[in-house]
Parts: structure tokens; C-alpha cells; sequence
């Protein structure tokens, strides 16, 4: 018969015996399996147990996108200013992110390359939060009806794509404030609005422009968030299996630390080449301001912002800023795939199962 566990059975910890104990638990080592197995289906069954498997995506996702932005912060204020050099500075050559960091550095101080960064972390605890957690819920949830098997690529960038749009709506008065700080040092002095934090800039923005002024840009943004999480999680989702494949991954317990960053890699140029034109459209149509003469926006919209930047910039002007942009992305995409995998398995550790 199989073996059963002690009486007091609510501190009795299968997963928590040693090496020598495991022999003695029964008669066999498949008794134990059972047990060990029935053990933790129990486990996931507690209520406590099924709410944090329900938020664990996106407790594990947001944390992870939390960090991942404070690492690559400078970056991302890089390629912003690359992205509005070309509207503020027509014709002129758009300089390299070392060259604008350096600057910034020379001129305000080495704090002056995180300006934003507030802004930054609620941005991700919001807007990351969101797309990985969905995309990781909707991802399980079409595997789940499709008897476990892994899902086709066109089904995961579904996933990505819905999740990224959804997320996008929650996080845009972030990334509003977020551009918006990372902008205004580079306007005449006159025309600075010296936003002192990330809440000083969304309650003078709405003050100011009113409400809908936080969500100026929501379309690019929109396919922004689309193309990125597309990019990102279903190319790294996809990457991961072919990766796993050539180094002989059987992923039994979660893939590899070399399957993972040989997927991350992947996942990071991606995410970078699908986005990069909705990014620069999205920063552009975010920091623009009336004339102060007119009171004209320069750009109308998505469609007039995009043909106005080749009209006077070329094609390649879509991609400017690419530099920065994959610097950015690439590390971003690896700090955070990498770390949802640690941290999600130190959070089932955590809670038992």
C-alpha cells in the first residue's frame, strides 16, 4: 500500500526531506512519487495557494520590469533625446547615445542621466505589470485548451498583441510623464516646464492641457505595445523551444540558463526591429507642443507624424536613434526574461508549490 504520511500531517514537507529520508518514505521510490506529487496538488489547491498562482505572472513580470528599467534608464533617456533631436534640430547629424549621455553629464551632473526615473518605475509597475502578466495568463490559458501542447507562434503573438494593447491603455499617462521629463531639458530655457517629479508632471499636464492630454499618442503607443510584446515575449516564448531543441534542452524543470539567454538575445533584437518606428512616432507625438505663435501642433497624427519624418528625414529616419534603442531593448529584454524565470521560481519555492 502506499505509504502514508505522519499524523501530523500539516507540518509534513515532502519536498523538504533530505536525500536519506526519500529512502525510507515507502516501499518504492515510485510510492513516494506519488506522494510527493499528490502532496503538492494539495498545496495549489489552498485558497492562499490558487490566488498567488493566479497573480504570480504578474507579481514575478512587474517585478522584474521594475528592475530592468532602473538598470537601462540612461539608455532609454538616450534614445529618447535621439528620437526628438531630428524634430528639434532639423538637418542637423543626430549625435550618439555616448555623446549625449556624456554631455548630460557634463553639463548637469551624473543624477541628471536618471531624470525620470520615477516616472520610469511607475511606468512598469503598471504598464509591465500588465504585459507580461496578461501575456504569461493568456499564454497558459490557450495552452490549457489545447491539452498542454505548446501553442503555434501566430497564437502566441496573438497573446502578445492583445496583452500589449490592454496594458497600454492602463500605462500611457506614465509613459507621457516619463517622455515628458526626459524632454524638457532639451527645449529653449524659456520654454521648460522644470517638472520636479513624475506626479508634478501628470497633475500639471492634465492642469495645463487637460485630461486627454495624457493620453496624446495612445495609437502609436498602442502599436508600440503590440509590436514590442510581440517582439519580446511571443519571439522569446517561440525562440526558447527552437533554442532548447538545438542545445538539447529537455526543459523538465523550466529551460536552461543557456536556453534562457540564447532566447533572451533572440527576443531582445526583435523586440527592438518590430517597435522602433511606433516608438519614434510615439515620443514624437508625445512631446510636441503648440506653436507658440499659431498654436498649431506640429503633427496631426500617427499617418501625418510618420510621413513628415521621411519627408524630411529619409526612411532611415524611422529608425533613429536605432543605436540607443537596441541598446536599450536588448538588455531590457534579457534582464527581464531572465529574471521573470528566477524570480518566478523563487516565488513558487516561496509559497509551496
Amino acid at each position: 500500500s502506499i505509504h502514508q504520511p505522519p499524523h501530523n500531517s500539516t507540518h509534513f514537507h515532502p519536498h523538504k526531506l533530505t536525500a536519506a529520508s526519500k529512502i525510507h518514505t515507502g516501499p518504492s521510490n515510485n510510492q513516494f512519487i506519488i506522494h510527493f506529487v499528490n502532496s503538492k496538488s494539495q498545496n495549489l489547491n489552498m485558497p492562499e495557494n490558487r490566488a498567488a498562482k493566479i497573480a504570480e505572472p504578474f507579481v514575478c513580470g512587474g517585478t522584474a520590469a521594475t528592475m530592468a528599467s532602473i538598470a537601462i534608464h540612461p539608455m532609454d533617456l538616450a534614445k529618447v533625446r535621439m528620437q526628438l533631436f531630428g524634430q528639434l534640430n532639423p538637418g542637423k547629424p543626430v549625435p550618439g547615445f555616448a555623446t549625449i549621455l556624456t554631455n548630460m553629464v557634463k553639463a548637469d551632473g551624473i543624477t541628471s542621466i536618471y531624470k525620470g526615473v520615477d516616472a520610469a518605475i511607475g511606468r512598469q509597475l503598471v504598464y509591465g505589470t500588465a504585459r507580461i502578466g496578461l501575456h504569461r495568463a493568456f499564454s497558459d490559458e490557450l495552452k490549457k485548451r489545447n491539452d498542454g501542447k505548446p501553442i503555434s507562434f501566430g497564437m502566441k503573438a496573438l497573446s502578445g498583441m492583445a496583452s500589449g494593447s490592454i496594458a497600454v491603455c492602463i500605462g500611457t499617462p506614465f509613459d507621457i510623464a516619463l517622455v515628458r521629463l526626459q524632454s524638457d531639458s532639451m527645449a529653449p530655457a524659456a520654454e521648460r516646464k522644470n517638472y520636479k517629479n513624475v506626479m508634478d508632471a501628470l497633475t500639471r499636464t492634465v492642469k495645463e492641457e487637460g485630461p486627454a492630454a495624457l493620453y496624446k499618442g495612445l495609437a502609436p503607443n498602442i502599436l508600440r505595445g503590440m509590436s514590442m510584446n510581440v517582439g519580446q515575449l511571443a519571439c522569446y516564448d517561440q525562440a526558447k523551444e527552437m533554442v532548447a531543441k538545438l542545445l538539447n534542452d529537455p526543459m523538465t524543470n523550466g529551460p536552461a540558463f543557456t536556453t534562457q539567454v540564447g532566447a533572451s538575445l533572440v527576443a531582445g533584437f526583435t523586440a527592438a526591429a518590430f517597435s522602433m518606428p511606433f516608438d519614434l512616432i510615439k515620443s514624437r507625438l508625445m512631446a510636441q507642443k503648440p506653436d507658440p505663435m499659431t498654436g498649431k501642433l506640429p503633427y496631426s497624427g500617427v499617418a501625418d507624424c510618420a510621413v513628415q519624418i521621411v519627408k524630411t528625414e529619409g526612411p532611415l529616419g524611422l529608425f533613429s536613434g536605432f543605436s540607443a534603442y537596441y541598446g536599450r531593448c536588448a538588455p531590457h529584454a534579457m534582464i527581464v526574461l531572465l529574471c521573470t524565470e528566477s524570480i518566478t521560481s523563487g516565488y513558487r519555492k516561496a509559497w509551496g508549490y
